[in-house]
C-alpha cells in the first residue's frame, strides 16, 4: 500500500496517458488492494482494461435492490465473462427497512432523489470504502458538461477520506468520449447491458433512468423529474464542489 503521494504531479504527468497507462500507475502503487467500481454500464471497459493488467482484480457493485433486471444479468455476465467475482454491496436493511415503511418506495418522485440514494447507495459505498485504500471508477468528462467536466484521471477522494485515513480514487476513462467507449466494446466484442438497445445511455435503478431521445444528453435520462444541472446521486460528490 502507497501512501503521501503527490497525487496533484502525478494528476498533470498522466492527464494525457491512456487509460491502460493510468490503470497501471494504480495497480504499481497499490496492487491488489485497488478495487473498481462497476455499475454494469459501459464501465465493463474499465474492467477489460483492468482485468488484461491484474486478473487478480477486485471488483464491487452497489446493489440498491432497484436495479433493472438487464444490469443483474449483465453483472452475473461480466463475472462469468472474466471469470471473476463482482461483490455486491447492499443497502443497510436496519435503515432501509424504516425508510421505506415510512416513505414507500417511490417517494423521491415527490421529494427528490437524496434520501433514498443516501440509503441504498452512497452508506452502502461508504461503507465499502472504509476497508479500501484506493479505487477506480468509469466515470467520464464528457458524461456531464455540469459536474464531470473537470473530472482528473487521479485526485485524492474528497468525499470518502478521513483525517485518519486518505483515499485515493482513479478515474481513467476520463478523457475517452462516449465513442470511444462504443468503439472499444465493439471492437473487442465485450459483452454489455442491453438497456443500451433500448435508448438508455446512463443506466442507474429502474425508477429513475429513462432512455433518451436523439440529441438529448445521457444525464438526461437519469432524475428527469429534477433540476438538470446536478445530475449526481453522491458517489462522485467532490464533482459537485464548486471550484474557484
Amino acid at each position: 500500500m502507497s501512501l503521501n503521494l503527490d497525487v496533484a504531479e502525478l494528476a498533470a504527468t498522466y492527464a494525457n496517458k491512456s487509460a491502460q497507462d493510468i490503470l497501471k500507475l494504480a495497480f504499481e502503487h497499490f496492487g491488489d488492494d485497488l478495487w473498481i467500481s462497476f455499475s454494469g454500464a459501459e464501465d465493463v471497459v474499465l474492467v477489460d482494461m483492468a482485468w488484461k493488467l491484474n486478473k487478480n482484480v477486485k471488483v464491487f457493485s452497489l446493489d440498491t435492490g432497484r436495479l433493472h433486471p438487464e444490469t443483474y444479468r449483465f453483472i452475473d455476465q461480466v463475472r462469468d465473462h472474466y471469470k471473476i467475482a463482482i461483490e455486491l454491496v447492499s443497502p443497510d436493511h436496519t435503515r432501509l427497512e424504516p425508510f421505506v415503511k415510512e416513505k414507500g418506495l417511490f417517494s423521491f418522485y415527490k421529494d427528490g432523489h437524496g434520501e433514498c440514494c443516501g440509503i441504498r447507495k452512497i452508506e452502502p459505498l461508504r461503507r465499502k470504502l472504509s476497508t479500501v485504500s484506493a479505487w477506480a471508477t468509469g466515470q467520464r468528462r464528457d458524461q456531464s458538461p455540469g459536474t464531470r467536466s473537470q473530472v482528473s484521471v487521479m485526485e485524492v477522494d474528497g468525499a470518502f477520506s478521513t483525517p485518519e485515513r486518505t483515499l485515493y480514487k482513479f478515474n481513467p476513462l476520463a478523457q475517452m468520449s462516449s465513442e470511444e467507449i462504443w468503439g472499444y466494446i465493439r471492437m473487442l466484442e465485450l459483452p454489455y447491458n442491453s438497456l443500451h438497445e433500448r435508448g438508455f445511455i446512463s443506466i442507474g435503478c429502474e425508477p429513475c433512468t429513462r432512455p433518451v431521445l436523439p440529441n438529448q444528453h445521457e444525464r438526461e435520462g437519469r432524475w428527469w423529474w429534477e433540476e438538470a444541472t446536478q445530475k449526481e446521486c453522491g458517489l462522485h460528490a467532490g464533482n459537485l464542489i464548486q471550484k474557484a
